[in-house]
């Protein structure tokens, strides 16, 4: 919202209030100042002047020697180009030694043997953007009402002067949407008076026509009133409404258009003027849009709509797209006479769909989607129509025809004064609170230390009674609620286990080397169906989302890791190491009626090579299955599982011979592998090898940490060398190993895997060191040399083991 301090000076008294101090202020009470800065882009020397005559230039066909009254009886000869020139216009002139935007400097000059003494101005020549100005006011000079004062200053004609605070407006606090809102608030923080302008019902002036009103969908519009007004003349709106539009950002049209604008910025009720010659039935109809149903709108689009969509109608054809924008069919143009001015509340839900959906926004849809105040219908219109008498010589032709679904209810909102106290940890006595209840015009009274507040229209954001202790703070001054210690009983603060142990977990597998990277919960169904998730469910899809990329909630961590690595990749990091702990979202439903699960996982990728190649040092291949394999074991280890296996599978998205399932107490809680090469290449990945876990299954193990003290006796170690058939997965002889052992074995490690002709066909030898302990005293040979056989008999029995000698 940009606010003119000239034009809020017309409502509230600013004498000694500079546009720094409202800045200030507003900052401290809750609303937030972007900039403040002024219209004038540099200029100086620049007055009103009076064209008297115009001359062709002897010695070019193109040029004009014009003489040009700028006040004080003085006359100057000017020579000027500009095609639209003409004897008794008003026009800039800027003097000799003037300073214009862009480092220009005005100085006598001689053009094709002709002196001239300054030069008539454009409105590009005096700084102002093309998005400001009426298409007439972008070429030639800037011509000015003929009543312009001549040898004023022409920044204090054009309100170049004045000074425009930005505001950055939070969405709760749509009263500050117009002028008059932000004239109740400066108002209040200053405590000054309030002066709004008088506005009562506009009746006709004549016998006139009037419309019919017809709300098919009342839940949609409950409040709709419009009023013809005749006999109007268009064309350009004085200059002192032609600034105050242009200070809010906001291009002069003509004078019936440039008034719905100005009262919309004043009251912050949007407004809309048809063509009443052209709404051919003399009737309103406010309806939902049948699909498909096609409409021009005021840029020149055709838009199609929907049946969520509102329009109004003369019964047959849209004439507008209710609160977002008017139809070409019914605009206003030069030869309009007679024009239907309507004031509407329209359901912010539906023109916040309706703005979405067409991808169209404006001043007025800005405003519908916050909602409007239905108390400011009725008055808005009534003061565009009191305008148009004023400024368009209007005849009023009809009473204000009005549909409203009910009255509106007052609200009225209790504070208790001793929790007021207890919030805000002052004591701010019962007069003070009062008063600040008067400066923000809120009717109150006080009965047994409750405030009963009633809440006006135009303050929607006030609902309940923490509401009503914000606004006391705001005005008693947030500085002035001295700082406090929390008091009351305190406990010490600590971490659950699973907050320990996911903290834990991503401290160690960034002291790993591995870097974390949080990513989007939402992701495309192409993307969750490239690659095996840890759970049989249905996909989550978003109703309306904003795009494809986009349109589900993620039931695994991968798909959007894989797309950071690539992105990295692309960008020139070859080697990439990711993590990411977050949640997932699971169902089984196919439609979905509860809130999804949430669980915890876990996702790492390791990608590229190990280092890079440089001067005589080749580049170093990464191992980076066994790489990312010991790094889970880590974190298996910290959670306290030490029995995790790891069975070969086979699954969507995976190499197929090097992925395997890790498996913890007979349940998959992860899977680890390489990715399926067509997948790798389709991200430009080399060698990438992912890990998804379920951390919250781990956490559900709740396994117990033993410690166990340094050993003081000597180990026992002994090689074992088998040949078996090459499907015997190595992790089954090692459990086989382990079980046979019992205590004894402190540890099994596999060293070698060989296959060859020396072995056999379909053959392979794994070979095993193990070491045997025990607590209390030496082991003898006899001892280990037992265990050892047993070993070997159970290795023969359960998988046809032969031992190598």
């Amino acid at each position: 919202m940009l606010v003119s301090y000239e034009w809020l000076s017309q409502y509230v008294d600013l004498e000694g209030i500079s546009p720094e101090d409202i800045a200030e202020e507003l900052n401290r009470t809750g609303i937030e100042v972007e900039v403040i800065y002024t219209r004038d882009p540099g200029v100086s020397g620049v007055v009103v002047g009076e064209v008297l005559s115009v001359e062709p230039h002897p010695e070019a066909d193109r040029l004009n020697i014009c003489t040009v009254n700028v006040g004080k009886g003085q006359l100057l000869q000017i020579v000027c180009g500009a095609k639209n020139v003409a004897a008794g216009q008003r026009v800039p002139v800027a003097l000799i030694g003037a300073k214009l935007p862009g480092g220009v400097h005005i100085k006598k000059a001689k053009l094709r043997g002709v002196e001239s003494h300054g030069m008539i101005c454009s409105a590009k020549e005096l700084g102002f953007p093309d998005k400001v100005l009426m298409k007439e006011q972008t070429e030639g000079i800037f011509v000015l009402e003929p009543d312009a004062p001549v040898g004023m200053d022409i920044k204090e004609y054009l309100s170049m002067d004045d000074q425009v605070i930005e505001l950055q407006l939070t969405p709760n606090r749509s009263d500050c949407l117009g002028m008059w809102g932000v004239a109740h608030e400066v108002a209040a923080i200053f405590d000054r008076e309030l002066r709004l302008p008088v506005i009562s019902e506009q009746v006709p002036g004549e016998a006139g026509t009037g419309v019919e009103v017809v709300v098919e969908s009342v839940e949609d519009c409950p409040f709709y009133a419009a009023q013809v007004v005749g006999n109007l003349e268009v064309g350009p709106s004085p200059q002192w409404m032609q600034n105050r539009l242009i200070s809010a950002g906001v291009r002069p049209i003509n004078n019936i258009v440039d008034i719905t604008n100005y009262v919309m910025l004043e009251t912050g009720q949007p407004l809309h003027a048809f063509d009443f010659d052209k709404i051919a039935s003399g009737q309103i109809l406010v309806r939902r849009a049948n699909d498909g149903e096609k409409i021009v709108t005021l840029d020149d689009v055709e838009r199609e709509c929907d049946p969520e969509m509102l329009l109004v109608t003369d019964g047959q054809e849209p004439l507008a797209v209710a609160g977002v924008m008017g139809g070409a069919s019914s605009e206003v143009t030069k030869e309009t006479k007679t024009v239907l001015l309507e004031a509407a509340f329209f359901n912010p839900l539906t023109v916040r769909h309706t703005s979405k959906n067409l991808g169209l926004r404006s001043e007025a849809s800005t405003r519908f989607e916050k909602g409007v105040d239905p108390e400011q219908i009725l008055p808005a219109l009534y003061r565009a129509v009191q305008l148009l008498r004023q400024l368009c010589g209007g005849v009023v032709s009809s009473d204000a025809s009005v549909h409203k679904a009910g009255d509106v209810e007052e609200v009225t909102v209790s504070l208790r004064h001793e929790r007021l106290v207890n919030l805000l940890g002052v004591q701010i006595s019962p007069d003070e609170v009062m008063d600040i209840f008067r400066r923000l015009r809120l009717p109150a009274a006080l009965e047994n230390d409750v405030y009963q507040v009633q809440i006006p229209t135009r303050r929607p954001d006030l609902m309940m009674e923490v509401d009503l202790v914000e606004e006391v703070a705001r005005l008693y001054g947030y500085d002035r609620i001295p700082t406090t210690l929390p008091w009351g009983q305190q406990l010490p603060g600590g971490l659950t286990r699973e907050q320990k142990l996911r903290r834990d977990a991503r401290h160690m597998l960034r002291e790993l080397g591995l870097n974390e990277v949080v990513t989007y919960s939402l992701t495309s169904e192409e993307a969750e169906q490239e690659i095996a998730s840890l759970y049989d469910l249905q996909l989550i899809r978003v109703a309306m989302p904003m795009s494809k990329e986009h349109a589900v909630l993620r039931t695994k961590l991968l798909p959007q890791l894989i797309k950071t690595a690539a992105y990295n990749v692309h960008r020139g990091n070859e080697r990439v190491q990711l993590f990411e702990v977050g949640k997932v979202y699971l169902t089984q439903e196919e439609t979905l009626t509860d809130l999804p699960e949430e669980r915890l996982q876990l996702a790492a990728l390791i990608a590229g090579p190990k280092a890079a190649s440089i001067w005589k040092t080749p580049q170093v291949d990464a191992q980076n299955f066994y790489e990312l394999k010991g790094i889970l074991e880590s974190v298996l280890e910290r959670f306290g599982v030490r029995d995790a296996e790891y069975q070969a599978a086979d699954l969507n998205g995976f190499h197929p011979g090097r992925t395997a399932l890790c498996v913890v107490e007979d349940e998959v809680i992860g899977v680890l592998g390489q990715l399926h090469p067509k997948l790798a290449k389709r991200y430009d990945l080399s060698e990438p090898v992912v890990l998804q876990l379920d951390l919250e299954k781990l956490l559900e193990k709740d396994p117990e940490v033993i410690y166990e003290p340094i050993p003081r006796y000597p180990a026992v170690t002994r090689d074992l060398a088998v040949t078996v058939d090459e499907n015997v997965p190595a992790g089954r002889i090692e459990a086989g190993i382990r079980k046979v052992a019992g205590e004894l074995l402190e540890s099994v490690t596999l060293f070698d895997v060989f296959t060859g002709e020396q072995i056999g066909e379909g053959k392979k030898s794994v070979a095993y060191s193990l070491v045997f302990r025990t607590k209390d005293r030496t082991l003898t040979d006899e001892e280990v040399h037992q265990i050892h056989e047993r070993i070997v008999h159970y290795l023969t029995e359960q998988f046809g083991a032969q031992l190598r000698q």
